[in-house]
């Protein structure tokens, strides 16, 4: 199985405080996990800073950027629950729950989230998954996914967002794409052979990181079955959810790429986007 380096903009790792990581210098990866992250972006490991858009965060910004993230992770948590209270039988929630676990979410707030999500406390909030696509500058392509509970609000503010590219309409870029699982995970021993924890786990590829760290990649339908048999085979899960990865990434560099990482950092920070996925090398 030969890694193919792919690029998914997404879920903060080796803890930088944006969600947009690239996984090495090599990768076309990004992640944007957002529960596995809070020091850089939840939801995938960091290998290397892009540049000066790394800065280093004072404690308020620090404080503010966990507030994101876990206004991201309560959204999911309620979302994963409508299926089911019980993590064991709800694969999605297990996941999340596991992500705010690592983001150091406090307990009553995560139980909180599951009640609601689940419709055990009064006062729920239905939120509803919207998917964006469009092009960064550069024709960058880009898709946003959204949990809201005013769609009329999220499109508004999209539009307002997508100004310096282009916002498209559905499967004006979603072709590029292809809808995967995705688990970051770490070797329990340096000698894990991630190529055979990949084979034997039922991952359809890999990404081996610097630090050694692995992004398997999966079967959307296989994303649950490949994280729980990862720990046989010597790897621990970070995280593990449903992305996108680019099929013909976008390769730029000084200005244009700094220009595309701010258009991609203003999305990711608006309260109603979830996840971004950019079909960008680094």
């Amino acid at each position: 199985m030969k890694p193919k380096a792919p690029f998914l903009a997404q879920p903060m790792t080796k803890k930088v405080v944006q969600n947009l990581i690239p996984i090495n210098p090599k990768s076309p990866i990004y992640s944007k996990l957002h529960p596995l992250n809070i020091q850089l972006n939840p939801v995938f490991k960091a290998g290397i800073s892009m540049g000066a858009q790394w800065k280093t965060k004072g404690k308020a910004e620090v404080a503010a950027a966990k507030g994101k993230i876990f206004t991201k992770l309560v959204r999911e948590i309620m979302v994963a629950a409508r299926a089911g209270a019980d993590p064991e039988m709800n694969s999605r929630l297990r996941h999340a729950i596991e992500a705010a676990k690592k983001a150091s979410m406090p307990r009553d707030t995560l139980d909180r989230a599951i009640k609601k999500g689940a419709g055990l406390l009064d006062g729920t909030i239905n939120y509803e998954l919207v998917t964006y696509e469009g092009f960064a500058p550069h024709q960058v392509p880009v898709i946003v996914e959204c949990l809201t509970d005013n769609k009329n609000r999220t499109i508004s503010s999209i539009r307002s967002l997508f100004r310096k590219g282009q916002l498209g309409s559905s499967g004006s870029v979603s072709w590029d794409f292809t809808h995967a699982g995705m688990i970051e995970a770490e070797p329990e021993k340096a000698d894990a052979d991630v190529e055979l924890a990949a084979i034997e786990a039922g991952a359809q590829d890999f990404e081996k990181n610097e630090d050694g760290s692995a992004l398997f990649i999966t079967e959307t339908t296989d994303l649950d079955a490949v994280a729980k048999a990862l720990p046989d085979f010597g790897f621990t899960v970070s995280s593990a959810k449903l992305g996108y990865i680019p099929k013909n990434p976008v390769t730029l560099e000084g200005e244009a790429l700094q220009e595309v990482v701010a258009f991609l950092e203003a999305i990711d920070e608006d309260d109603d986007v979830q996840n971004v996925y950019a079909g960008l090398n680094s």
